[in-house]
C-alpha cells in the first residue's frame, strides 16, 4: 500500500494496525495537508464487519468535540476495500505513555477529565463506545485528548452487531453487565474510564486473570487493589471517585458522564490547591498514623470520656509534628465500635499505620495497653502495657508519642529539650472535668452540649488557668447560638464566648483552637471582617492540620463571596478529617452557594452513602435541588432532614418556606405555628421566621424578623444575605439593602 494513491490520498506509512482496521498516514493531495487512512482488515471483510465499519464512521462523524477524532470522509478503493479518512495527530496513544510508567496525578486527571467531556458529548448524541481503553485513547503532543476508534458503538435505536458468540469491547475494560452479554448503557463507558483512570495510576488494570474466563471473573466477583496500597500519594477522593466508577452495579457509578466531568474537576482544582503534608498531592509519601479511641475496659462505662479523651490527647500532640500525616479525630472515632481489620481501616484512612489500645481504669489506677500496628502487613511495630497512677497519665501520653516517632522514623530537632505532649494543667480532677466536657461537646447535640458547658466551667473553676477548658466553653456556646442550632440567643452567647477565648489566649497565645473560635466570634457575631480573617489564618499557621479552621475559614470566605477560595479550604479541611460528615456536606452546601448545583447535588448525595440519616446532608441536598427546579425533590429532603433531626426548627423552618413557595400555605402556616408555640418555651432565632414568611410572601413580616436578627447580631443573617434563591423582589427591597449595610457588607 506505501507508495500508492487511492483517491486524492498519497500513502506515506503504516502507523499501526488493531480493532478492525489498519491504519496508515497519508497526504491529501488536495488540500495539502496529511491525513490518516483506515482501511477494515482483510481478514474481517465480511458484510457484517462492513457494516460496523461504515457504522464507526457514521457514529464518529455526527460527533464535534475537541476530544473525540473527527472523520473527514468514508470512500472505497475500485476493489471494493472501505476506509475512512481522520485528522492525523502528532503524538502517541495513552496506552504508549502507560507503558513507560505510572502518570503524575494531575497528568491522569486531566486525561481523564478530557475523555468523560469526549464521552459526555456521545452519550448526549444516544452513542456509547463500547470500547474505552488506552488504545483507543490519543494524546497528541498538545495534550489534547483524542477518543478513536467508534467501531465497537452502539446508537440509539440501532441493532447491536457483535461477533457470534463474543461481547464487543476489549476484555480487561468490559463492565460485568457487558461480560454477561446484557444490554449496556453509557455507565459501560463510565466504567472502563474508572479502568483506565486505574491504571494511569498505578500502571496496571484493577482486575487480572492469565487468560479470559480468568479475568471475566474478577471483573464481575472480586474487588481490585485497594488504589493507595499502590500509590500512597493518591487522595482519599480520588480512590472515592475510582471506586464510584467501578461498582459493579451500574446505579452504583456516575449516572452521567457530565457527573464525572463534574467529580474530576474538583478533584484537578484539589491536587492543584492542596498545600504540602495533606497528603494529596505529594510525590513522595509521608509518614502517616490514625489513632483510634481506646477501648473501654474499665467496669464503670462512663470512664469512656476517658478513654476517648486519652486517643484525642495523641491526637492533638501528634498533629503538631512536622512531616507526620495525621487522621483527624472525627475520621479516626468514625470506626468507634466497628469489628473492622485494622488493615482495612487504615486504607479506608489512606494512612501507614495505626495505633489501637485500651484502658482500664479504677479509681486513681490505669491499665493502658497500646499498640502500633503496621497497615501494609498487620504487623505489630511497637506494643507496650502500662501499670500506672493518673498523676502519670501525661507521662504515658508522652511515651507513647515518643514510640511513635521512633517506629515511624523521624527525625525530630531538639526533641530532648521538651516533651512531646504539653500538659495544659497539673490539676488531674480539672482534666478529668475538662476530657467529660469534651466528650459531651463531640456527641453535637444541643442536650450534650449543655452538658459540656458544665463540666468546662467546673473544670475552670478547678484550674482558672487551664487554657483549653477555656476554649471547649467558648466553643459550645459558639455552637448553640450557630445558625443550624439556634438553641441559645446570641447576645448571650457569644460575649461569654468571647470572654472564655480572650482568657485562653492571655494564658497561651499559640493555641491554634482559641484563634479559631476568636475568628468565629469575630465573624459570626462582631461582623468584623478583618480581624476575623486574621485569626483564621492565624489559626491555620499555629495548626495547618487542624481541620476545623481550614472548615469554619471556608464558611467564612463563602460569606464573603470568595468562592474559589472557599472551595480550596472546605478541600483542605475534607482531605484532614474525611469522614466528617459536617465538613463533607459542607462542602456541597458551598457548591449551593456558589451557584454549581449539579455538583452540590453529586457531593451530597456522597456525603449520604457515609450516613443515610445525616439531616445536614437531606437539609442542604433539598436547596440544590429547589435552585434546579425540582421543587418535589426538594421537599422530599428537606422534609427528610426534619424527621431525622426530630423536627428540628432549622429544617422545618425550610420546610416551611419551600411549602409556602410551591402554594402549600396550610401548611407553612402550620409549621409557622410550631414555631411559634416553641418560642414560648425556648430560644428561636428570628431567621427561622424570615424563612417561613418568605415562603407566605410576606416581605413585611420577614423584614420584621430581619430587624430583630440584627438586634441579637444572629450570625445566620450571614447565610440570608448570600442566599441565592431569593426573587429579585426580596432583593431590590430597600430593607435588604439596608440590612447588607448593616452587616457591614457593600452594596
Amino acid at each position: 500500500m506505501i507508495g500508492q494513491t487511492i483517491s486524492h490520498y498519497r500513502i506515506l506509512e503504516k502507523l499501526g494496525e488493531g480493532g478492525m482496521g489498519v491504519v496508515y498516514k497519508a497526504e491529501d493531495t488536495k488540500l495539502g495537508r496529511f491525513v490518516a487512512l483506515k482501511f477494515l482488515s482483510h481478514s474481517m471483510s465480511d458484510d457484517k464487519a462492513k457494516k460496523r465499519f461504515v457504522h464507526e464512521a457514521q457514529a464518529a462523524s455526527s460527533l464535534e468535540h475537541p476530544n473525540i477524532c473527527s472523520i473527514h470522509e468514508i470512500d472505497e478503493t475500485p476493489d471494493g476495500q472501505i476506509f475512512i479518512v481522520m485528522p492525523c495527530y502528532e503524538g502517541e496513544s495513552l496506552q504508549a505513555r502507560i507503558e513507560r510508567g505510572p502518570l503524575n496525578l494531575d497528568e491522569a486527571v486531566d486525561i481523564a477529565i478530557q475523555a468523560a467531556s469526549g464521552l459526555a458529548k456521545a452519550h448526549e448524541k444516544g452513542i456509547v463506545h463500547r470500547d474505552i481503553k488506552p488504545g483507543n485513547i490519543f494524546i497528541t503532543k498538545d495534550g489534547l485528548v483524542k477518543i478513536v476508534d467508534f467501531g465497537l458503538a452502539k446508537l440509539s435505536g440501532r441493532t447491536k452487531l457483535t461477533r457470534t458468540g463474543t461481547s464487543p469491547g476489549t476484555v480487561s475494560y468490559m463492565s460485568p453487565e457487558q461480560l454477561k452479554g446484557g444490554d449496556v448503557d453509557h455507565r459501560s463507558d463510565i466504567w472502563a474510564l474508572g479502568v483506565v483512570l486505574y491504571e494511569m495510576i498505578t500502571g496496571e488494570t484493577p482486575f487480572r486473570g492469565e487468560y479470559e474466563q480468568a479475568m471475566s471473573y474478577s471483573i464481575m466477583n472480586e474487588s481490585p487493589k485497594p488504589l493507595r496500597t499502590l500509590r500512597p500519594d493518591v487522595p482519599l477522593e480520588m480512590e472515592r471517585l475510582i471506586e464510584k466508577t467501578l461498582s459493579k452495579d451500574p446505579n452504583g457509578r456516575y449516572q452521567k458522564a457530565t457527573e464525572l466531568v463534574a467529580a474530576l474537576q474538583w478533584l484537578k482544582k484539589r491536587i492543584e490547591s492542596s498545600p504540602v503534608g495533606t497528603g494529596c498531592c505529594d510525590a513522595k509519601s509521608v509518614p502517616s498514623i490514625a489513632v483510634l479511641p481506646f477501648v473501654n475496659m474499665s467496669a464503670d462505662p462512663e470512664n469512656e470520656y476517658f478513654s476517648d479523651g486519652l486517643a484525642e490527647d495523641l491526637i492533638n500532640a501528634l498533629t503538631k509534628i512536622r512531616n507526620l500525616r495525621v487522621a483527624a479525630r472525627t475520621s479516626a472515632f468514625s470506626f468507634k465500635g466497628e469489628k473492622l481489620d485494622v488493615r482495612d481501616i487504615g486504607r479506608k484512612l489512606g494512612v501507614e499505620t495505626v495505633m489501637e489500645g485500651s484502658v482500664r481504669k479504677a479509681g486513681d489506677r490505669l491499665r493502658i495497653t497500646a499498640q502500633l500496628i503496621s497497615v501494609a502487613d498487620g504487623y505489630h511495630l511497637w506494643s507496650e502495657q502500662y501499670d500506672r497512677t493518673m498523676r502519670d497519665i501525661f507521662a504515658i501520653q508522652d511515651e507513647i508519642t515518643r514510640a511513635i516517632v521512633q517506629n515511624l522514623k523521624m527525625q525530630r530537632l531538639n526533641e530532648e529539650q521538651g516533651t512531646l505532649i504539653t500538659p495544659y494543667t497539673d490539676n488531674l480532677e480539672a482534666y478529668s472535668l475538662y476530657l467529660k466536657g469534651r466528650y459531651f461537646w463531640n456527641r453535637r447535640t444541643v442536650d450534650a452540649i449543655e452538658s459540656s458547658i458544665t463540666y468546662f466551667q467546673q473544670a475552670v473553676q478547678k484550674d482558672p488557668d487551664y487554657a483549653l477548658a477555656h476554649v471547649g466553653l467558648a466553643d459550645a456556646y459558639i455552637v448553640l447560638a450557630y445558625s443550624s442550632y439556634g438553641a441559645m440567643n446570641p447576645r448571650q452567647a457569644y460575649p461569654t464566648a468571647k470572654e472564655a477565648v480572650l482568657k485562653a489566649l492571655k494564658i497561651d497565645e499559640t493555641l491554634s483552637e482559641a484563634h479559631a473560635s476568636l475568628a468565629m466570634i469575630r465573624c459570626s457575631y462582631d461582623w468584623d471582617w478583618a480581624e476575623a480573617e486574621r485569626e483564621f489564618k492565624q489559626a491555620i499557621a499555629l495548626n495547618p492540620s487542624y481541620a476545623w479552621a481550614h472548615h469554619w475559614y471556608a464558611i467564612f470566605l463563602a460569606q464573603m463571596g470568595r468562592h474559589a477560595e472557599a472551595e480550596r479550604e472546605i478541600g483542605t479541611a475534607r482531605q484532614l478529617d474525611p469522614f466528617s460528615l459536617i465538613i463533607n456536606a459542607v462542602a456541597g452546601l458551598l457548591l449551593f452557594f456558589k451557584g454549581e448545583y449539579d455538583r452540590a447535588i453529586s457531593d451530597l448525595e456522597e456525603t449520604l452513602k457515609l450516613e443515610p440519616n445525616f439531616w445536614h446532608a437531606h437539609l442542604y441536598l433539598g436547596y440544590a435541588y429547589w435552585a434546579k427546579g425540582l421543587y418535589e425533590k426538594a421537599i422530599e429532603s428537606v422534609e427528610r432532614a426534619t424527621v431525622l433531626s426530630g423536627h428540628a426548627a432549622y429544617p422545618a423552618s425550610m420546610l416551611g418556606s419551600f411549602c409556602g413557595l410551591t402554594g402549600d400555605v396550610a401548611r407553612a402556616r402550620e409549621l409557622l405555628h410550631r414555631l411559634e408555640e416553641r418560642a414560648k418555651n425556648a430560644y428561636v432565632p428570628p431567621f427561622y421566621f424570615s424563612n417561613i414568611y418568605v415562603g407566605l410572601g410576606d416581605l413585611d413580616a420577614t423584614f420584621a424578623c430581619v430587624e430583630r436578627g440584627l438586634e441579637d447580631h444572629d450570625p445566620a443573617l450571614l447565610f440570608f444575605s448570600m442566599w441565592p434563591l431569593f426573587s429579585d423582589e426580596v432583593r431590590s427591597d430597600p430593607r435588604f439593602v439596608e440590612m447588607l449595610k448593616r452587616i457591614g457588607f457593600e452594596t
